[in-house]
């Protein structure tokens, strides 16, 4: 097999094994439209990179961390619902990248390639990147694990049992932050959310405990990995969105297989 398509599968894997996990919480704290946010903030990131000539995935990694800071102080503000926030933000952030992308004169800069990913051009640094990353967002969370969940299931609960629930919600942003930053190469600013949510709802139906939803999600990731993969390679179509495609697939699947356990 191609040295570049191992590359790519051992990517693919990678950002799988940590959006699993992480995607469970997304799901159940209903931050789907948040992880959108963290995620067109990622362009303004590869922007910024350009413009300053700093490393594209540590100009991310600070955008991310600089949004998961505002969104921190925004949640303050009781006028605004959050989505109207998020959306500002998202929108925002995703404008001034692209405005600021068109000053890179003497850069040329394929914009595609961060919207929907290119998982086949991955290099050895972007691996060390992604399993660096996405290693040390695992041991966070296994770290933080129960008060996590126990401030998902209930907030106020937890606050009066002592847990640290500002603090807690800030580490999850800035988690999620580091591994849309990891990923971006892989599935693309746009489509990075899918792969935390679809192998986590996926894995909703057949997990009747958080760590087995958590474990089986991604167990889910992966395996769209390699059925993106393969289908891209045999059709020659995107890598990053047939990814996303097969994650769909599965979560279809998954729906009808249930229905028919239901009946």
């Amino acid at each position: 097999m191609d040295e570049f398509l191992l590359r790519a599968l051992a990517a693919g894997l990678g950002v799988a094994i940590v959006t699993g996990p992480l995607g469970v919480f997304v799901v159940w704290r209903r931050m789907a439209y948040f992880g959108d946010t963290l995620a067109h903030s990622a362009l303004l990131g590869v922007a910024m990179g350009f413009l300053l000539g700093l490393n594209l995935n540590l100009a991310v990694v600070l955008v991310g961390i600089a949004l998961a800071l505002l969104l921190n102080g925004m949640s303050a503000n009781r006028q605004l619902s959050s989505d109207t926030q998020l959306g500002i933000l998202a929108h925002s952030a995703l404008s001034l990248g692209l405005v600021v992308m068109t000053f890179q004169t003497s850069v040329r800069v394929d914009l595609m390639s961060y919207l929907f990913g290119d998982i086949l051009a991955v290099t050895a640094v972007d691996l060390l990147w992604v399993w660096g990353g996405g290693l040390l967002v695992l041991l966070v969370l296994l770290a933080i694990w129960r008060p996590l969940l126990s401030l998902t299931v209930h907030e106020e609960l937890a606050q009066v049992e002592g847990v640290p629930v500002g603090r807690l919600r800030l580490i999850f942003m800035l988690m999620i932050a580091l591994v849309i930053a990891v990923s971006m190469k892989i599935v693309g600013v746009l489509l990075i959310t899918s792969m935390m949510i679809i192998p986590a709802a996926t894995a909703r139906r057949f997990s009747p405990t958080p760590e087995q939803m958590a474990l089986l999600a991604a167990v889910m990731g992966g395996l769209a990995v390699v059925l993106g993969l393969a289908g891209s390679w045999h059709w020659d179509t995107p890598a990053g969105p047939s990814v996303v495609v097969a994650a769909s697939l599965l979560f279809v699947l998954s729906q009808l297989i249930g229905h028919k356990d239901a009946h």
